[in-house]
């Protein structure tokens, strides 16, 4: 006879129980699992907040960084422009001395010798213990030129209302430097045309250039004006040309009859010794002094270029501004600034 087996007891459904440290073993897994997965999230709900963090400090970082950036323009901004204010009342004030001093104009004067970049602390009195920490990084260089040593395009018409019409001595002189500079003669004839046009049109209008450089507006193209930059010049009204400060090209353009190599010796003599008055500078001009009148030309001058340039840090501003002098008074025509790197 087989031996008789007891199944163990049966459940309701007919199963039997399993054992018993089969079912521990199935809960201690259950748990650990648990514990892991609780323990993931909670490592990933931290990286997410450190994360966020992060993002929330950068961003108020990188606000901060601009607003500070943003003040420190606008510092540097009004401090470049009260000191290049004070370098043109500087340079105005050179120019009305100088007018007190003496009623010839040449290039041996205090205001033609250039102001090389200087560091401003060596101009300032510090009211500091430390002085080398005002303005340390601040440098000013500045120039000023003689605008009436240059051809002016303005003395291409003259006359007025309907006696208005193109001067033939200053059409003559433009076509002389239009030919030493290779420049083409049809743009001469062109933009003197519009000139004496716009002139008729609008003598006193405000829209009328104030710039050389607006002179594009009349016809003459950005090459032209850049070939023609160091000899003439655009001036509100027509001017006489100083003869002690203008240059070969300019001395050769404007006297009919002159040769290139005249007008280097001319150069060449004014600066061993300027001339004193218009009948000792014709007298230099030999053949050619026939055509020296006080018309033209003249030894004193009333308009000049004021150039600066400021470094103040990685800022650099540079400002022109065009000053009449009438006498010892000396007034602003037009001031022009702008910034060249780290631009206000």
């Amino acid at each position: 006879m087989k031996p008789h087996l007891n199944p163990g007891p049966v459940t309701a459904t007919g199963s039997s129980h399993s054992p018993p440290h089969r079912c521990s073993r199935q809960g201690s897994r259950t748990g650990h699992s648990g514990q892991r997965r609780q323990r993931g999230a909670a490592l990933l709900l931290a990286l997410l907040t450190a994360a966020l963090a992060a993002t929330l400090s950068a961003s108020s970082y990188w606000q901060q960084w601009q607003a500070w950036q943003i003040e420190r323009s606008e510092r540097q901004r009004v401090q470049s422009a009260w000191l290049l204010t004070g370098a043109l009342d500087w340079a105005r004030l050179i120019l009305r001395e100088d007018a007190r001093a003496s009623q010839i104009d040449h290039l041996a004067e205090p205001w033609a010798v250039p102001l090389q970049e200087s560091r401003l602390n060596t101009f300032l009195a510090a009211q500091e213990q430390n002085p080398e920490a005002l303005l340390t990084e601040s440098f000013l260089s500045g120039r000023i030129h003689d605008m009436q040593a240059r051809l002016n395009l303005r003395n291409l018409v003259e006359g007025s209302g309907e006696q208005m019409r193109l001067s033939p001595t200053g059409m003559a002189s433009f076509a002389k430097l239009f030919q030493a500079l290779g420049l083409p003669q049809e743009e001469l004839l062109q933009f003197a045309d519009r000139l004496q046009r716009t002139l008729q049109a609008r003598p006193n209008a405000t829209l009328l250039p104030q710039h050389f450089e607006q002179l594009q507006w009349l016809g003459l193209s950005p090459s032209t004006l850049q070939r023609l930059a160091e000899h003439a010049t655009w001036l509100p009204e027509r001017t006489a040309l100083n003869l002690n400060t203008s240059g070969e090209l300019a001395l050769y353009a404007s006297v009919p009859g002159l040769e290139r190599a005249q007008a280097q010796r001319l150069v060449q003599q004014r600066e061993r010794a300027h001339f004193t008055s218009l009948e000792q500078a014709a007298a230099a001009f030999g053949a050619a002094s026939t055509h020296i009148s006080a018309e033209r030309f003249t030894l004193s001058s009333r308009y000049f270029l004021l150039q600066g340039q400021l470094r103040l840090d990685e800022l650099t501003v540079q400002e022109r501004s065009l000053v009449l002098r009438e006498g010892i008074n000396v007034r602003t025509v037009w001031r022009q600034r702008g910034g060249t790197s780290g631009q206000i």
